[in-house]
């Protein structure tokens, strides 16, 4: 993988910082080097190795062309994850989760539609027509809709996998994603249970630059299967235009040879 995961720049990052042990999770024992002053410490060889194995399964999915759905609601990570998610065009919510928003999907699915009208009246010049107050009515109801939806006006369908920074905040996130099948990724702190995810990255889940030096691996590898994918359909439409160039050429020369029959024939006559 091209992003290569250094435990020293995990380190400067404080994605080693646990919590205090006194409200650690004993299922995270396994991840946890050592107890320092009343705080536990995540093994970062750990992290980097659970990383890598996160890594290559976010890839395979963007490869494939599902969605990762990224969900922190925390202060400190909302602008991150907008930020890495966005530019990785994955949808992203930061503010409060939706309940039903996995589970009862149709319903989302009708406030997103909602959205995806509303910006296309201001793309087609509709918007423009309606009256001030009307405008500030429907400006309104997007800010409202964008602020509790996050950027899932794209998703037209449940997500290949879920992304979490901090399972016991989304909490709801997670119980939806279970009860579904949908794979869960998540920075799990020394205070998480690691058995509610399918893909376990050991982490600091409340500082900021622990946040954004994981999400910055995550979705350089969510990069990397994107590109993959744009490069296999790249393949398959040149070789879809070999195909067709072959076919055409196959049928100008039976053309040709019918032709040239008819001509020998009325020679012959």
């Amino acid at each position: 993988m091209a992003n290569n995961i250094e435990v020293k720049d995990l380190l400067e990052a404080g994605v080693h910082f646990g919590h205090l042990t006194r409200k650690w999770n004993p299922n995270m024992a396994p991840y946890i080097y050592m107890e320092r002053n009343g705080i536990h410490v995540i093994n970062l060889y750990k992290t980097a190795a659970k990383l890598e194995e996160a890594n290559e399964a976010l890839k395979k999915i963007a490869a494939s062309g599902r969605k990762i759905l990224f969900v922190a609601t925390k202060k400190q990570a909302k602008d991150i994850v907008a930020e890495k998610a966005g530019g990785v065009n994955m949808p992203y919510i930061t503010e409060r989760w939706p309940g039903g928003m996995l589970t009862n999907f149709v319903t989302i699915r009708k406030a997103v539609k909602k959205m995806a009208a509303i910006d296309r009246m201001k793309k087609d010049g509709t918007f423009d027509t309606l009256s001030k107050k009307e405008k500030l009515q429907v400006d309104r109801l997007r800010a409202k809709l964008e602020k509790n939806l996050g950027s899932i006006s794209d998703m037209t369908r449940l997500p290949g996998a879920i992304f979490i920074v901090d399972t016991m905040r989304e909490h709801i996130a997670v119980k939806e994603a279970q009860k579904l099948n949908i794979p869960i990724f998540a920075m799990v702190d020394t205070n998480s249970d690691p058995r509610e995810v399918d893909y376990v990255i050991p982490s600091n889940d409340d500082a900021s630059k622990s946040i954004e030096k994981i999400l910055t691996h995550v979705t350089a590898a969510v990069s990397e299967g994107l590109v993959e994918r744009k490069a296999d359909k790249d393949a398959e439409k040149a070789d879809k235009e070999a195909a067709e160039q072959e076919e055409m050429q196959a049928e100008i020369a039976a053309k040709e040879k019918k032709a040239k029959a008819l001509e020998s024939s009325d020679d012959n006559d």
